[in-house]
């Protein structure tokens, strides 16, 4: 399998009175068809790890390779664009636009891609959203759908561009369990099936479990494994 992620005694501090070091020299390799969980307690550093994974935030020291780019010397209208067409994010709140329907929130990533017609872009929705048992829900706003479709519905907005990456911030943070396990067989299915790399954050052991990989973070470092 083909790395496609890869970071280098990545850190990040915040300055100030008392200075604080969120990510302290990580270096990490993730590939193709692999998923990882990251897991640690609250305030460990796991979310700050995958921002930072994701190009939301800058690092103080290291470099981050996605998919064979080096990212370090790019401004941040450059950055948003290789995040716009190499990742795919799914966050603990699904954050749709609410003013949107689920078809057209799955199409916004495309529109702002410019590579699809609007017509292949609209094909492209409904297909995204079928494939994970959606099709139905297309015309549906926000509000009128369960917090798991909502869920699903951004995770077909993740894969929007077919980006080779997945970053996952606790995914299933907000969903009952019978939702909560459909999510987290689909974030397999992604590495499994699609041949994606997948990083999902996560506090649940049995989601953790069902990854390759579980890197545990703490006070900013990998623990040994």
């Amino acid at each position: 399998m083909t790395v496609v992620l890869r970071i280098e005694h990545m850190t990040r501090r915040l300055t100030g009175d008392v200075p604080v070091t969120l990510v302290d020299d990580i270096s990490l390799d993730v590939r193709s068809g692999e998923f990882v969980a990251i897991t640690g307690p609250s305030g460990s550093g796991k979310s700050s790890l995958l921002y930072l994974l994701g190009l939301l935030d800058r690092p103080s020291a290291g470099r981050v390779w996605l998919d064979g780019i080096d990212t370090g010397g790019y401004g941040d209208d450059e950055l948003a664009d290789i995040r716009l067409a190499h990742l795919g994010f799914v966050f603990q709140s699904h954050f749709l636009l609410p003013e949107f329907t689920a078809r057209e929130n799955v199409m916004l990533p495309m529109q702002r891609l410019g590579r699809l017609t609007q017509s292949q872009i609209e094909v492209r929705a409904q297909k995204l959203l079928a494939d994970l048992g959606l099709g139905e829900q297309a015309r549906k706003y926000p509000h009128q759908m369960s917090g798991g479709q909502s869920q699903r519905v951004a995770i077909a907005r993740a894969l929007a561009n077919d980006p080779k990456i997945i970053l996952a911030d606790e995914p299933t943070g907000n969903l009952d369990t019978k939702s909560s396990g459909v999510v987290q067989q689909i974030l397999k299915n992604l590495a499994h099936t699609d041949g994606r790399a997948v990083v999902a954050v996560t506090h649940d052991p049995a989601f953790a479990a069902l990854a390759d990989r579980t890197l545990k973070v703490v006070d900013g470092k990998l623990a040994a494994p």
